[in-house]
């Protein structure tokens, strides 16, 4: 059934502490039948907003960017493409120093099977794309997704994914593959096993610090505990995976509900849901010292959660951080402040709709501006977008 999503303006559901924020719309470059949306930033700092574009055929993945208060025109990464449609399979365009342009998304090799392949291509101006590439040398039908793409040089782009040869009962392992734009072709240039047992179908999340990378992700350990750890690639080398907050939810399924990473300098903010002790809600830990150590985990949501957490690092330490939580006859799509003491301030409601309707939201920060995307054709929306501010 179909659900129109409103939006509302400062809609502040708890007194605390901090400014109360404004959510106010933005025009949407994405046509009708848009889903699977997903931020990037710009070396220059603008916001590059991608979509999967359905039509009665195939489908084409877009996307635009945004330049103060104007978007560019919408360019066509790949079109006549079968993209596989779950809201955590974000499809994402990533724009690399020099100029270059690196997309990323999952395709079905085989109706009817579990199999997924992550594809690539690459582009020298963002304008003309090379031919899409399988990303990754495992040609198996199994699954091979969830990835995250991060700038890692010149030319270069890691991309983290999740690889099941023994299918999702494990175990699955955490692949980083590096891959060349030069000459507006995709490369494979390095893959490597980062974590040799994670949750099997929970999105990852990389971004780039002061001091290297850093990935975010449901790591899954003795006992079926699926907690969220981090690892980082400093001095040329990968640190032990390490455990964010030590919540010890012990479930013996999937959750398809990970970890969402954001940075600013040497500041990190890492939000999550868990469900441990039987209360599913949504936190946010913070780091100043580009993710070696973080503070305590901090609650955000304010009732039931169902996660699917997003976060931009504000300039000073803090974050904005966005969640899905059950409202008294739908979902409804949050966002709140945290200052860099950990304090969190009030909520402000963006949306509300069916779960299926929001869609996986994205928050970015470009510049000043704080900025969420939501919405999911399928679910009976389409992407829509907003400007959050104090």
């Amino acid at each position: 059934m179909k659900t129109s999503t409103a939006i509302f303006l400062a809609l502040t559901a708890l007194p605390l502490f901090g400014q109360v924020l404004k959510v106010e719309p933005q025009p949407s470059p994405a046509g009708a039948a848009s889903l699977q949306a997903n931020w990037s930033v710009m070396p220059d700092g603008s916001a590059l907003l991608s979509w999967v574009e359905k039509s009665a055929a195939a489908d084409s993945l877009r996307y635009a960017i945004r330049r103060g208060a104007a978007w560019s025109d919408v360019r066509t990464v790949v079109a006549r493409r079968h993209f596989f449609h779950h809201p955590a399979e974000l499809p994402e365009v990533v724009a690399l120093p020099g100029g270059s342009f690196m997309a990323h998304w999952i395709e079905m090799p085989k109706e009817g099977a579990e199999a997924e392949y992550l594809y690539v291509a690459a582009s020298a101006d963002g304008v003309r794309w090379s031919a899409p590439m399988i990303g990754h040398k495992d040609r198996s039908l199994v699954q091979h997704g969830l990835g995250s793409m991060v700038s890692s040089g010149p030319a270069e782009a890691s991309m983290i994914w999740l690889q099941a040869l023994k299918g999702e009962d494990g175990p699955v392992t955490l692949m980083r593959t590096v891959l060349s734009s030069e000459g507006g072709n995709p490369k494979i240039v390095k893959e490597e096993t980062l974590d040799s047992d994670v949750c099997a179908c929970c999105p990852t999340s990389v971004i780039r610090t002061t001091k290297g990378l850093l990935i975010a992700y449901r790591d899954h350990t003795a006992g079926e505990i699926r907690d969220i750890a981090t690892i980082r690639f400093e001095n040329n080398a990968w640190t032990a995976s390490k455990i964010i907050s030590p919540d010890r939810w012990q479930i013996n399924a999937c959750p398809i509900n990970a970890a969402a990473a954001a940075s600013k300098g040497a500041n990190v903010a890492v939000a999550w849901y868990t469900a441990a002790g039987n209360k599913p809600r949504a936190q946010l830990a913070l780091s100043s010292d580009n993710g070696a150590n973080f503070g305590p985990a901090v609650l955000i949501s304010t009732g039931q959660a169902y996660g699917y957490t997003s976060t931009a690092s504000d300039d000073a330490g803090g974050a904005y951080v966005s969640w899905l939580e059950r409202g008294t006859n739908n979902a409804r799509l949050l966002v709140r402040h945290v200052n860099a003491k950990g304090v969190a301030g009030p909520v402000a409601q963006v949306a509300q709709g069916e779960r299926e309707s929001l869609g996986y939201p994205r928050l970015v920060r470009s510049g000043t501006e704080t900025s969420i995307v939501w919405g999911n054709a399928d679910g009976g929306s389409k992407v829509q977008t907003a400007r959050i501010s104090p």
